[in-house]
């Protein structure tokens, strides 16, 4: 009989972390109990999963016991502090904050490009999910860069609101309905106006003019690839979408990539669906992408401005393969060949 494992979701009330219970019931991962873990606030709630309510506990030193894998999804501090608790007790911890991504004794994973590296799990027990943007933009340069190599990525990044987690859904819902009313919206997740609004800003600033959000994009894409000599230069944007996010990318490569190339490349690639017929207005789009774990990519063009240079667009759901898909992928393979 093939062994069953005791697993933890840490933030589970979240946005991602409701996510990942939906993600855990129906991918049937081999579970033999399941505790669901978050703040003082949720305690004693209760959460569906397999059609049974489970209640949600307070998340302590002491919640680790007998736990193999713990999905981590409430944020940078909470994962700094509890990850390290939960490895001593014996689990192997899946990270989706970012505080871990870019320590080089962590495996920073997309199961689609370089899932060898979970081997690597063993130096701290501890496996980093990327950032969700970054996710997306590797699962579709994958192909590519195995085929040309990619020397530089300039890509714009077009991010729902589910991205700030549930309560940047709720200002949202909340702003649009006050407007449409003829009554000022607060902010209190983003800085401005989110509906009706684009913001250039996810993340604080740095030193640089750059945002955390931008730089991480840019350093874990080199990691996830493999590849430190990429260059990276990104602009993230928060837009009024509550699912799913969008990629302006740019490619320059060693060699050229043609068009027909690039959707030969990509048909058929691990997870992309190639949606590239601008003759019949079909292209990726955010409302498409929700909902389902395929990377979208099309508008597929060469840039006449350089010599070896393609232009694409690509969607994904932001919430599910940019963050709960990849890692209970990542567990899945984790538990199927290295515990």
């Amino acid at each position: 009989m093939d062994r069953l494992w005791n697993v933890a979701v840490v933030g589970a009330t979240g946005a991602v972390g409701n996510e990942m219970l939906r993600i855990l019931e129906e991918r049937d991962f081999p579970l033999q109990k399941l505790h669901l873990l978050a703040s003082e606030r949720s305690e004693g709630d209760f959460l569906e999963f397999r059609g049974k309510e489970i209640p949600v506990e307070k998340l302590s030193a002491d919640s680790f016991v007998g736990i193999d894998v713990a999905f981590f999804s409430a944020g940078g501090e909470c994962s700094r502090d509890f990850c390290p608790i939960a490895v001593a007790a014996g689990a192997v911890c899946i990270d989706n904050s970012g505080a871990w991504g870019t320590d080089p004794d962590v495996p920073l994973v997309v199961p689609e490009v370089n899932p060898d590296e979970i081997a690597g799990f063993a130096r701290k027990r501890i496996i980093a999910n990327p950032n969700c943007l970054s996710t997306q933009m590797v699962v579709a340069l994958k192909p590519l860069h195995d085929y040309a190599r990619i020397r530089r990525i300039v890509v714009s990044t077009y991010q729902s609101v589910s991205g700030a987690g549930q309560k940047g859904i709720d200002e949202l819902r909340v702003q649009t309905g006050e407007l449409l009313n003829g009554r000022p919206g607060d902010c209190k997740v983003f800085p401005h106006q989110i509906a009706f609004n684009c913001l250039p800003h996810i993340d604080a600033f740095l030193e640089s003019g750059e945002t955390l959000e931008e730089r991480k994009l840019a350093e874990e894409t080199r990691k996830v690839l493999g590849d430190p000599d990429v260059g990276v230069t990104a602009t993230a944007v928060r837009v009024p979408v509550f699912y799913g996010a969008g990629e302006s990318i740019n490619i320059e490569t060693e060699r050229k990539i043609t068009i027909d190339k690039a959707r030969e490349l990509l048909t058929g690639a691990p997870g992309v669906e190639l949606v590239d017929r601008p003759a019949a207005e079909d292209y990726p789009m955010p409302l498409d992408a929700a909902g389902q774990d395929l990377v979208c990519v099309g508008r597929i063009r060469e840039d006449m401005t350089i010599e070896n240079g393609l232009n694409l667009w690509t969607c994904a759901d932001n919430i599910r393969k940019g963050s709960a898909t990849n890692a209970v992928q990542i567990a899945e393979i984790l538990v199927g060949k290295y515990l």
